[in-house]
């Protein structure tokens, strides 16, 4: 993954624009950027609030280039990061030129939902409801709820799809296409995310944390790529990468009995960056207690946050 563009296409007829996904903890996002990026570019787990930065997938319809905003769920903030993450969400709203709303079908409308409905009322940017996991109700459930949603809030278009197996996605991928503002391409035509490969490596084994840890992963850990180096030829890696937990307890947690959970996570790590980065990839990873690390506003910049007072 490189570094965006410096200035667009100067081609006519192309069409550029961003879409915002807002939507309550764990309905979805991620999933949904991915099928319609047709890549991992944001890593998904059971775990709530996995999403922490705004991550921007871009795929081509046509002429048309679009650019996904993955946001973090929206959900009332308790702590310092809690603000951020949810700040980070309605940032990458106002910067879009198009705002959809992701709505678990399985959950309806919870007090998440209510909180972006009426945010969104005072919003004069086009909106989609986008009713996701329909794959895991019954049909029946499904045209009450919208309704219910849309009484509530006049959305442009409503599409009802399941972004885990693609069902509904062409429809919601035509629908945005049609819907973005004619200009030049923002990025490289093979370009698929804003991230660098510093910080998407940093978020794959982030991502093993929480598949592997599950419930046992305090909250309170974050992953920073600390050292980069490639061979000449590119062919191998050196990734140096240190977990940040905010106490003892939680070091042994990750490390595991004899260091036993800490391989098997940079294992998992190691190869999905060896798929990724189409290289030989040597993983190190340390494990350091930093208390109190989400009061501190160098871990919101290497996580892409900006840090709220």
């Amino acid at each position: 993954m490189s570094e965006p563009a410096q200035g667009g296409m100067d081609d006519s007829g192309h069409s550029a624009g961003f879409v915002a996904f807002l939507g309550a903890p764990n309905v979805g996002k991620s999933t949904l950027l991915n099928q319609l990026v047709g890549a991992k570019v944001s890593i998904v787990s059971p775990k709530v609030q996995t999403t922490r930065r705004r991550i921007i997938g871009i795929s081509i319809r046509g002429g048309t280039q679009i650019m996904f905003i993955d946001t973090p769920g929206v959900f009332s903030p308790k702590k310092r990061l809690d603000r951020a993450m949810v700040d980070a969400a309605w940032g990458g709203a106002a910067d879009a030129d198009l705002v959809a709303m992701l709505v678990d079908a399985r959950r309806g409308v919870r007090s998440e939902e209510e909180t972006i409905l009426k945010r969104l009322a005072d919003s004069r940017k086009p909106r989609l409801l986008v009713i996701n996991k329909t794959d895991l109700v019954q049909p029946t459930t499904l045209l009450p709820l919208v309704s219910r949603l849309n009484e509530r809030l006049a959305f442009d278009e409503t599409f009802m799809v399941s972004a885990l197996n693609g069902d509904g996605c062409g429809d919601l991928m035509n629908a945005i296409a049609t819907r973005m503002p004619e200009g030049p391409w923002l990025f490289p035509e093979d370009q698929l995310s804003d991230l660098s490969n510093r910080a998407m490596a940093a978020e794959i084994t982030r991502e093993q944390l929480y598949l592997q840890l599950h419930q046992e992963l305090p909250y309170a850990a974050t992953v920073e790529t600390e050292a980069w180096a490639e061979s000449e030829d590119g062919s191998e890696i050196r990734i140096d990468q240190t977990i940040y937990v905010e106490r003892a307890t939680q070091k042994g947690i990750i490390l595991g009995k004899g260091g036993r959970q800490i391989k098997a996570i940079g294992e998992a790590a190691r190869n999905e960056l060896r798929d990724l980065l189409d290289a030989r990839v040597h993983l190190f990873l340390f494990v350091k207690v930093r208390e109190n690390w989400a009061e501190d506003r160098e871990r919101y910049r290497e996580m892409g946050l900006d840090f709220p007072r």
